[in-house]
This record gives structure tokens, sequence and C-alpha cells, in this order.
């Protein structure tokens, strides 16, 4: 799997005369030393990927690739569930994901897991079960299972699990035992929920345009419900220098008081809020 920052190495090896150059084959999750050759850049499992294939990788700079017997293919799903085009978007770290055109992640000036680090540190420690609102890539529910009992992280989208399945950054979601991953409303799951069950939620919705739903006042009491006493949320809500975040962000604090949570506090670094129960 590659994306232009992968191939523009290659291209420079190219055109100083070098024999070798050093890249990755798995989106930045590793580093091979491969072989550029006259014909293209031969790879440490033997396949041969010519350079038209990857001068085409090198022109998409909102994409990644998967590559089949030599040709490029860009991961991009449909999904019959939301009606949205989701697709993993390259940085220079861990990928991220692009849903209807909007990356899903911070990626300026910071990297798609020290974006996720951002978030679970505003509620350390991370400890006992968490429940994780939104799946997308799996990035939350990797990190928070490293110090948790227990992670269950639901997903509504069947094709944002089908983008994870194929992203190396994202293969503990469905190896760690730790962890648990339902696909389904997160509405249904938290209803079905027992009182008290989880001593931290991290709440990352799509945006308020996009889920406006998920920044509700009912559907905070439910999130108020299933935490357990003095348990803790974050909430994700956005860039806080944003007037339109800064609105939304204000909603967010009222209803979430309103639902039962106090010492509600805004984390700009993390983007988003802290509510205690």
């Amino acid at each position: 799997m590659l994306s232009h920052f992968q191939v523009q190495p290659l291209l420079e090896a190219r055109a100083a005369g070098a024999g070798t150059a050093q890249t990755s084959a798995d989106l930045n999750l590793s580093r091979v030393e491969v072989q550029v050759t006259a014909a293209g850049v031969h790879f440490p499992t033997g396949e041969l990927v010519a350079w038209p294939a990857l001068e085409q990788i090198a022109g998409s700079a909102n994409a990644c690739f998967e590559l089949i017997d030599g040709q490029p293919y860009d991961i991009r799903v449909f999904s019959e569930t939301t009606g949205w085009v989701r697709s993993l978007y390259p940085t220079a770290g861990a990928p991220s994901t692009l849903v209807s055109g909007m990356v899903m992640h911070r990626v300026a000036g910071v990297d798609p897991i020290q974006d996720t680090l951002n978030k679970l540190q505003a509620v350390t420690p991370i400890r006992g079960t968490v429940l994780d609102t939104c799946t997308g890539l799996g990035y939350t529910a990797i990190e928070a299972a490293r110090t948790a009992e227990h992670v269950l992280t639901v997903e509504l989208d069947p094709a944002a699990i089908e983008i994870a399945r194929r992203n190396p950054w994202s293969h503990a979601l469905f190896e760690d035992p730790h962890i648990t991953l339902q696909v389904a409303d997160i509405w249904d799951v938290v209803d079905d929920t027992a009182d008290g069950s989880f001593s931290v939620v991290i709440h990352d919705p799509p945006t308020f345009q996009f889920a406006g739903e998920l920044y509700s006042g009912e559907f905070y009491a439910g999130l108020h419900r299933v935490l357990r006493p003095r348990g803790r949320l974050f909430h994700y809500i956005g860039d806080p220098d944003s007037r339109s975040v800064q609105s939304i962000t204000r909603g967010v604090i009222r209803r979430l008081e309103d639902a039962g949570f106090h010492r509600v506090a805004r984390k700009p670094r993390a983007f988003g809020v802290v509510a205690y129960k």
C-alpha cells in the first residue's frame, strides 16, 4: 500500500540515479529498502511497480493505493448505509479517513495517532471498561486498549469497517482480545446497556452537520446513565478557534450539564470537552 508520501523518495532516487531507496510498503507503519531500476521499483516481496503506476500515485494527494499485480487501486468505498463515500487519506504518519470530502482526524501539524492520544490524555487514566462510540479506523479503541481492561467500540457504517480492515494501522482493532467491535447504531447500544457499565466514554462523533443527533441532550443522558459514578466522558467537537465550533461547544456544555454531568471543562488541545459523573 502506497501514497504520494511513500512514492516521492522513489522518484527522487530515480532522478539522482540511485540504485536503492528507503520507503514504506504499508503507509508508514514500517520501512523497507527497495531496488530502483529503469523499469520501476522492486520491493522485497519480489513485486515490480512500474514508473507509470508510481507517477499516478504521486499525483494523487488525497488517496492511498493498494497495489494489485502492479496496478494501483485507491482505497475507497461507497456506503449504502449512509450514502457517504469513504476513503483512506494519506498523511506523513498514520492514515486518516476521508468521509464525503471531510478528513476525520486532525492532520495539520499533528499525526492522527497523536490526535487520538490527545483525546485519551484528556480523560486519563484509561482504566476499567471503555466505550468508544464511533469506531472509524479504530485508533481510539486500539490506544485505549493498551491500558483499559476492555474496550467496546461501536460503528454504524459497515463501510467504515471495510476501510479499517484495509488499513495496516488498524489491524489491532480486529486482533486485540481486549477490544469488542460492534457494528450497530450507538443509540441502540446505549439503550441496551446496563446503568454504570463504563468507567470512561470517548465520544468522537462526525461533525454536528453530519450527525446532529449525537449532540443531543437525550443522547447525553444515555451516556450519563451508562457511566459509573466518578466516570469520565471526553467529547470531541472540533477546532476551538472556529466560531461555529465555539457556538456548538456552548450548546454541548449546556446539554451535558442538563443531562447530569458536572465539571464540564474545555480541552482545547484535544479539540473537545471533558465531563464527569
